[in-house]
């Protein structure tokens, strides 16, 4: 059967398009094609803000459609971004097909802020202690098990959002950044997201810069010395992980198809794009400063 299904895949996706096929052919396809978990949508809301937790945000996601218990995945966008762009929910697609109730959150981001803003607006989502916080929205769903671990992954102020999560839930296991630094133009946040700062240790972080991103200074040395600030690991190059995969990565101009590794590396070009456009090798690498291989370093620290 194998092997009939092998030959037949090509006639057979033909006879598809023309929608002529057989029951009895179409059993026969979908043993050749190759199969892909089931997924479905779901959408909550949550109370967050600035410093109250008192205005209704949003959240939207993925889960595994079968009966089973799964760990969390939590993302979060950056300034001015929608929170259900195209890179939060590639994201969140890519962890509900990994086994995880899987949800980007909305949060007041259309400016960034110093630290008491940012643990402001961190808690309102990760309090542990809160019925109206998004982990409890979360955690509260019928095939969730915040108990088997949560990992959290954001972008720009969402990843710093992100690196403060452990601050205010226990259950937040590892944290993957990207576009995260000590300090973006006036907002010196090595305070509180700084090694040693938070809560969340450096062996649970994944820092991954672009080697000219204008917060960094727009140089190696300077993305560099950033990328050491929030996670303590000091390397001369453009790579730090650890024996764990943690640590930090410089995303290269050449790794990037515009050839401009800057803050929005994720994108198809630079910031000023739209956020929709993503850049192929993120979206769909396997690299270690992709998506993927960001999203399979995460996996290692739940259970599933």
């Amino acid at each position: 059967m194998n092997k009939l299904a092998s030959g037949l895949r090509g006639p057979l996706t033909k006879l598809v398009r023309l929608a002529t096929i057989t029951p009895l052919l179409a059993a026969i396809l979908a043993l050749a094609l190759p199969a892909h978990a089931a997924t479905s949508d779901f959408t909550a809301s949550y109370k967050g803000g600035s410093s109250s937790c008192g205005t209704t945000y949003q959240i939207k996601g993925k889960e595994p459609a079968d009966q089973n218990k799964h760990p969390v995945f939590i993302y979060m966008v950056g300034t001015s971004d929608t929170y259900d762009n195209a890179q939060a929910m590639t994201a969140v697609q890519g962890m509900a097909d990994r086994g995880y109730v899987a949800a980007t959150i909305e949060y007041p981001n259309a400016a960034m802020g110093f630290c008491n803003t940012l643990t402001a607006r961190s808690k309102c989502i990760f309090d542990q202690s809160s019925a109206q916080s998004a982990v409890a929205a979360l955690c509260s769903r019928e095939h969730a098990d915040c108990g088997k671990g949560m990992v959290v992954g954001g972008f720009s102020q969402g990843a710093l959002l992100s690196i403060l999560a452990k601050n205010f839930d226990n259950r937040v296991e590892a944290v993957y950044a990207t576009g995260a630094h000590k300090n973006y133009i006036i907002y010196n946040v090595n305070a509180c997201v700084g090694n040693g700062k938070r809560v969340l240790p450096s062996s649970r972080l994944r820092v991954v810069n672009g080697e000219n991103d204008l917060y960094g200074g727009g140089t190696q040395a300077g993305v560099r010395s950033s990328s050491e600030a929030l996670t303590g690991y000091q390397c001369n190059g453009t790579s730090c992980l650890q024996g764990n995969g943690s640590g930090w990565r410089m995303v290269l101009k050449s790794e990037v198809q515009d050839g401009s590794a800057d803050h929005c590396y994720i994108r198809a070009n630079s910031c000023l794009s739209n956020q929709n456009n993503l850049d192929p090798g993120w979206a769909t690498g396997t690299a270690e400063w992709t998506l993927n291989g960001n999203l399979d370093w995460l996996t290692q620290f739940t259970a599933r």
